[in-house]
This record gives C-alpha cells, structure tokens and sequence, in this order.
C-alpha cells in the first residue's frame, strides 16, 4: 500500500479535494497583498493568505499578529454558539480580521474580503506564527467565515479563480521582468 502512494504523488490535497480557491489580488490597492479564501461546498470559507502575498514570498519574519482591531474590537472575543451562530461578529468584505507585523517594520492589515459572520480565528498562529508561512493553506489559516445564506451563491462575484489569479501573477512577473 505504501509503494502504491509513491508511485502516485500526483494526488490532491484535502484543501484541493474539497475547497474552490478564489483571490482577491492587491487588496486595498496594495500591489501584491493578496488574499485567498477557501470555498467548502457547505459555505464555510476559509481566510488564507494567497501563495503571492509579501510574507510568504519574501521570507520576511513575523514578529506579531494581533486580533485586536480597534479598542473595543477584539477577533479573540468572539464567541459563537448555537446553530444559527448566535454571538459570531459580522464581517463586511473591508473588516479588518488581524494585524501582523513583521521584524522589519512592515505591518499587514488582513481583511475578510467576503460578507458573513466570523465562526473563529486561528489561535494556533499567535503562538506559532511560522505555521502563517510554512502552512498557510491548512494549519496557518487566518479565519473561517460563514457567508449569509442567500448570499452564499454571490460571495465570490468580486473574487477572481485559480486560472484568473495565475494569470494576473504571471503580468506581474512579466511586468517586474521587463522594469529590471
């Protein structure tokens, strides 16, 4: 069985198998801050950073994420129960989800970029923020966001695909390519 799985290492990962990736590229019209949410089919979304964003491609490191958005606004403090989610915090596509900064002074606000209510927060990356870089897609997620059931089916119209984002990455490197 073992010997199986070598010879096949072309098969997907779980984020793969069952999330739809959709992109939201310089965010808050900062060139190359993108943002990447994770799809599941029961409408759960899931915040990442996207493979282009500065902390994952410039192996900068992270001194600090904080959650706390504002003084009376804390991402920790939410607290959801029931069926319905009563309690969660209702995020708009600009809400601010957390703050990370970077031991070379650069900070990075990451918005929601999707409408819904926050189910939780990573808490797992305040004590080890390498899992933010090393994992982002599984282990260093930044949120999970449950989309308004009627608007489960729009959430993505501002959102790019996987084709559209590599496409708009390969301008990039096109455009840095021909500036140097």
């Amino acid at each position: 069985m073992a010997e199986e799985c070598r010879k096949h290492p072309e098969f997907p990962s779980v984020v793969d198998r069952y999330f739809t990736r959709w992109y939201k590229p310089d965010v808050k019209g900062k060139i190359s801050e993108d943002h990447c949410i994770l799809q599941h089919s029961n409408r759960i979304c899931v915040i990442t950073l996207a493979e282009c964003h500065p902390l994952l491609q410039t192996g900068k490191t992270i001194q600090n994420i904080n959650y706390q958005i504002s003084a009376n606004c804390s991402r920790l403090q939410n607290k959801v129960s029931g069926k319905s989610k009563r309690g969660a915090q209702f995020l708009t596509e600009f809400a601010p989800l957390c703050r990370i900064s970077c031991s070379d002074g650069e900070e990075y606000t990451i918005y929601s970029c999707i409408r819904g209510r926050l189910l939780e927060v990573n808490e797992r990356i305040l004590e080890n923020p390498e899992l933010l870089q090393e994992k982002p897609s599984t282990e260093g997620y930044i949120a999970v966001v449950l989309p308004k059931f009627e608007e489960s089916k729009t959430i993505t119209d501002g959102l790019l695909s996987q084709k559209e984002y590599e496409e708009i990455v390969s301008r990039r490197t096109c455009a840095k390519s021909e500036d140097l």
